[in-house]
């Protein structure tokens, strides 16, 4: 069982990127540590700490239901991506930690559906 996320478009040729849930958290928890928080710290997430206390455009992706929940935007997909895309370059010259390429991998596997939601203006579904 995990979580697909996908573009809105209704065709199922379209890119889309899969995780089981604990892979997905595990990721969710890097890039949050790549913002400068832990996620275990903010509320829905274990901890207290509000949301509004932290800044980062990944906020729609890191304060997301797995599955269900609202889609982000296209507006919200072209504000991710660059964010994104950074960090994808700063752990791509990471080391030799195996976890870390996954989430390479993940991370884009997941910019391709982030582009292709902008360059189609579709929302990103989570399923």
């Amino acid at each position: 069982m995990g979580l697909v996320l996908f573009a809105g478009d209704g065709d199922t040729s379209s890119p889309d990127v899969s995780w089981a849930y604990s892979r997905f958290a595990a990721f969710r928890r890097r890039l949050a540590q790549a913002e400068g928080f832990a996620l275990s710290e903010m509320w829905g997430f274990g901890g207290e700490r509000p949301w509004d206390e932290v800044s980062t455009v990944l906020e729609p992706l890191l304060d997301h239901p797995d599955d269900g929940g609202d889609d982000l935007s296209p507006a919200e997909c072209a504000a991710i991506l660059p964010r994104l895309e950074v960090i994808i370059d700063r752990w791509a010259q990471g080391g030799d930690d195996p976890l870390l390429h996954e989430h390479v991998e993940d991370a884009r596997q997941l910019a391709a559906v982030l582009r292709f939601c902008i360059d189609k203006h579709v929302p990103l579904l989570f399923l």
